[in-house]
């Protein structure tokens, strides 16, 4: 009953932990977005003079990567001759923690559910970065426009602004940011499985490496706040055109 203490109180402890960090993240980036790696990367992605073939490579990759890790955890799970029965052998020396088969079978299924989550977000992304591949070679709306469309397309077209190009390509890379989190998350799950102790130092090193992988130094923030103007002068530019 002490060992299943444990995870009733470390489990709950570390998950809460990495859920407060993204939260103060995601209020971080909406209001001081040049303090921000995510936030400057959003800035800078304004500027059109990139591959997206790059995003969706590493989309795909990540997306293969979900999947395969996935089917792994699902064989693992259902061969009863497999690791988990040779693990569940020697629990009590191994686990500081609840070591009974509907444990583990929950540990297991929390990590299959990370790397879904990561699988979904990562297809998503390569959804919008195909997209915005696209529907960045469409001409801007103008006078030479009116010619050669219709009412209706001339109406659709009057919709495919850089701003909304913008945002499309500032969608996947959410999505790319979501699936990359979820398997962040997966790691402590894993420790999770050797008891709870391991899961909430992991919880507790990743928060830490998290916030320096985050957060931007002086340097960056000039970086940041210099792109900021130039893709708004170029934007004022474009709209003069």
């Amino acid at each position: 009953m002490k060992k299943e203490a444990l995870d009733l109180a470390l489990v709950p402890m570390g998950l809460i932990i990495l859920a407060s960090y993204h939260v103060w993240l995601v209020r971080r980036v909406r209001r001081e977005p040049t303090r921000t790696v995510m936030g400057i990367n959003s800035i800078n992605r304004r500027f059109w003079f990139q591959s997206l073939r790059n995003n969706i490579m590493a989309s795909t990759l990540m997306a293969s990567t979900a999947i395969m890790l996935s089917s792994v955890i699902a064989i693992l799970m259902t061969n009863s001759g497999g690791w988990p029965s040779r693990l569940q052998e020697g629990r009590a020396k191994l686990v500081v923690g609840d070591a009974s088969e509907l444990g583990l079978t929950i540990k297991f299924v929390s990590i299959l559910s990370c790397f879904l989550l990561a699988f979904l977000f990562e297809v998503q992304s390569v959804r919008y970065y195909s997209h915005s591949s696209i529907l960045i070679n469409v001409p801007i709306y103008g006078s030479g426009a009116k010619a050669a469309c219709g009412g209706q397309e001339l109406r659709l077209r009057r919709k495919i602004t850089p701003e909304f190009v913008a945002k499309m390509l500032d969608k996947g890379n959410i999505f790319w940011s979501l699936g990359l989190r979820a398997i962040y998350f997966s790691f402590p799950l894993f420790l999770w499985i050797f008891g709870p102790v391991p899961m909430f130092t992991c919880c507790v090193v990743l928060v830490s490496l998290l916030y320096f992988l985050d957060m931007s130094s002086d340097e960056e923030t000039k970086t940041g706040s210099t792109a900021s103007e130039a893709a708004d002068q170029a934007a004022l530019a474009a709209a003069k055109f």
